[in-house]
This record gives structure tokens, sequence and C-alpha cells, in this order.
């Protein structure tokens, strides 16, 4: 079985410190070495709340897309995260999968839309993996962040 490259993005805003840690060593432990960008902090989008911590990680993995998802909404949910709700709201902590290999699934949301919408994603998965292209864009991730971020103010990186 081969070896599938997926990025993953980490953020918190409840204890996050903590939880990015705990996210951090959980991966570690299920997938082996990774590869974390730096860690940006991030003011709360679409509610009032504290700050986030943003990262994104690069894992290998040989679980398909479906599974590696469950898979971390089980890393989730041991921080107590409650799922499924659809609301933006404080975090413990919140784990998504960008990007895998060049796959393109829209039911699971691969490549993640939020990609394209938020520099809190995209400026660390632009630092990770510069000449990425994405999936349906073919445009480096790079570049994108280029574009994004004439548009927005800046994350602070930290």
């Amino acid at each position: 079985m081969s070896h599938s490259k997926a990025y993953l993005s980490l953020g918190s805003n409840v204890s996050p410190e903590k939880n990015i840690q705990f996210a951090l060593d959980q991966l570690r432990r299920i997938f082996g070495e990774t590869v974390p960008s730096s860690t940006y902090l991030t003011k709360a989008v679409g509610f009032e709340g504290p700050d986030f911590l943003n990262l994104v990680v690069k894992i290998e993995t040989d679980l398909d897309p479906a599974t590696l998802i469950d898979q971390l909404h089980s890393i989730e949910e041991m921080t107590g995260r409650v799922t499924g709700t659809k609301a933006f709201n404080n975090r413990t902590l919140d784990i998504d999968v960008l990007i895998y290999d060049d796959c393109i699934n829209l039911d699971l949301n691969i490549p993640r839309d939020e990609i394209l919408k938020h520099g809190f994603v995209l400026e660390p998965l632009a630092e990770l993996y510069p000449d990425g292209l994405h999936p349906i864009e073919k445009i480096t991730f790079l570049e994108l962040w280029n574009r994004l971020k004439d548009d927005l103010d800046a994350s602070q990186k930290i």
C-alpha cells in the first residue's frame, strides 16, 4: 500500500497551546513523522471569542480520506470537542484535511474549500507546501496566498 501525503489544518482557541500540542503528539503517535508549519495567531472569525492558534501539518498515511477524517475526529473528541455543530464557536481543537495527494472529493470537502477563503489556512499551507498545486484551481498555494493576502489583514506569525 502506498503512502499518501495529506496536509492538515489545526486550530484551537480553548487552551490552544495545550490542545495543539496534544494534537501534534497524537498525530506523531499515529502517523509517525509530521512536518508542522509555523504557528499563527488569528482573531476568531464569525463570532466573538479568544484568538486562535492555527498551523498546518504534513503527514503521510495509508488511510483513505474518509478513514483519515474519522481518525482526526476521534483526536478532536479526546480534547472534549463536540463535533457536528456547524456554528462558528470556540474550539478546543479543529483538525481538517486540506489536501490529500491530488484527490478531489467534494463529498468529503477535499480539497477543503477554506483554503481559498481563509488566510489562517492558506498562509501556513503556502509556507509548508509553496509549490504544491491546488487540485482544482491548478495554481500553487504560494500564488494563491499572494493573491489572498492582498485582500486580507495578514494574521500574525508567532
